[in-house]
């Protein structure tokens, strides 16, 4: 599997109903995908946790433990960062909330169709895939170590999903400017966009975590532009604050782009 190319992976299908499994297996096997099987929770988390999978599609509702446990097993004690896609009947923003907040990094409701499963696919392998560099980033008192992952505020380590880490790199690597919500999507999803709930949940989600429990918030919405990372009390009253900057376009990685000029004279 060292040679994969960018429209194959290595997938976990993880689905109780066999129709619904046999038929979405043999589309992606068609498409060039290799597929392991599971009908339930135990067999998906062992398989999850003992292989290197490009992505797992969980299935919300199985027997022995549901998707939501497996998920939560899979990043907090087996500290896997595989990309989850969970698919589920429930279609509400909290039950999206809840589907995220466990670790999960794409939401497709049922009935779907397979073409977009397998879009979602490519998005979450190709985000993966892409070389990451390694730095160290801080705003304020919180700090993300690209190569490590790890993410700290105020000395404290803090755990998010995968997609709050990407989120983060790329909101940390702006600040303080503005960064559009649909740049963010670009980067994080390229060019298949998902549902407009699905930013706005792990944003959610991210705010718990790194802003919530500590005195004051470093994540911002600035209506009708998008969201920044600053430590506003330490911007001085004279300083600029990088809203009225207009932003470089980003590049594959997140990064803005050093030779395309940000604005004209």
């Amino acid at each position: 599997m060292s040679s994969r190319d960018e429209q194959s992976g290595l997938i976990l299908l993880v689905e109780d109903n066999r129709q619904i499994a046999e038929m979405v297996g043999e589309f992606l096997e068609r498409r060039g995908y290799s597929v392991d099987y599971a009908s339930d929770g135990v067999s998906a988390l062992h398989l999850a946790v003992t292989n290197s999978y490009d992505v797992v599609v969980l299935d919300l509702m199985l027997p022995g433990m549901d998707g939501l446990e497996v998920c939560r097993k899979l990043r907090k004690e087996a500290k896997k960062s595989t990309p989850v896609l969970m698919l589920t009947a429930r279609d509400t923003l909290e039950d999206k909330l809840v589907g995220l907040e466990s670790g999960a990094d794409d939401y497709l409701v049922k009935p779907f169709e397979v073409r977009e499963l397998e879009a979602r696919l490519r998005a979450l392998i190709r985000r993966d895939r892409r070389q990451v560099s390694t730095e160290v980033l801080t705003v304020g008192d919180m700090t993300l170590d690209t190569a490590t992952l790890r993410l700290t505020r105020a000395g404290k380590e803090l755990t998010v999903s995968p997609i709050g880490l990407k989120l983060l790199a790329i909101l940390m690597r702006e600040s303080p400017r503005v960064v559009s919500r649909r740049d963010i999507e670009r980067e994080i999803w390229g060019d298949t966009l998902p549902d407009s709930d699905t930013l706005r949940s792990h944003l959610y989600n991210l705010r718990r975590v790194i802003d919530k429990p500590f005195d004051r918030a470093l994540l911002h919405t600035i209506h009708s532009a998008g969201y920044r990372l600053a430590d506003l009390d330490a911007e001085t009253p004279g300083s600029k604050s990088g809203l009225d900057l207009p932003r470089a376009p980003l590049d594959a990685d997140g990064h803005s782009s050093k030779n395309q000029v940000a604005f004209s004279k």
